[in-house]
């Protein structure tokens, strides 16, 4: 069954062209296009998508807030957040709204493509520029942080450990004998725990009680 991606972006242009790359690509299929928000977040449940695409300007909300509906609407799914920007503050609101990764559209289309393949297996892509000032953030944050952090179970340590390295819930169920239904309850307590909306902002944050 392919996976089914949308794309959220006003440009009629890019987003035919963001249509385009993705039914160039195996197993995917571009479920839905959107020039707004409001449009997106109305048809989310009934496309249940894999993965959206999200242009950080849209003309109705940012695509940071789209993003943190979408994540409240449909907390497994996945969101590449594609911008001509790569500014700090805007990497940093998007991966804590939820976002997986996060791509420059003034990249090549092959860039984007390769984003698109990582993600959809459970990994983080994003360009070496951005993944610096992602760490620049968290070490702002890491100073920031409360004295208090969360109790973790063993388990839920063994988990988030594979997560940080893109491992998907399948990959981890089997390298710890656990069920992939086992795997996901064990990365719902996470998020609670660690009060996270995403693989990715677990991945981050775990990383920054590490140091």
């Amino acid at each position: 069954m392919p996976f089914k991606i949308t794309i959220v972006e006003d440009s009629h242009v890019i987003r035919s062209c963001l249509a385009q790359l993705v039914n160039t690509l195996q197993r995917c299929e571009c479920a839905g296009d959107f020039a707004n928000a409001g449009e997106a977040l109305a048809a989310a449940s009934s496309l249940s998508p894999d993965l959206v695409l999200i242009d950080i300007h849209l003309p109705d909300r940012s695509g940071i807030e789209h993003t943190a509906r979408l994540k409240d609407l449909l907390p497994e799914l996945r969101i590449l957040m594609l911008t001509l920007f790569d500014e700090q503050d805007k990497i940093s609101d998007a991966f804590n709204a939820g976002a997986t990764g996060y791509s420059l559209k003034r990249g090549s289309p092959r860039k984007i493509k390769k984003a698109i393949e990582e993600i959809l297996p459970g990994e983080v892509p994003m360009t070496s520029a951005i993944a610096s000032k992602v760490v620049e953030s968290i070490r702002s944050s890491s100073k920031k942080r409360m004295a208090d952090e969360p109790d973790l179970s063993r388990r839920e340590t063994e988990v988030l450990g594979w997560v940080t390295k893109g491992y998907s819930n399948k990959e981890i169920a089997k390298e710890l004998g656990l069920s992939p239904d086992t795997v996901h309850w064990h990365l719902k307590q996470i998020y609670e725990k660690l009060r996270v909306k995403s693989r990715t902002q677990a991945a981050l944050k775990f990383t920054d009680m590490k140091r």
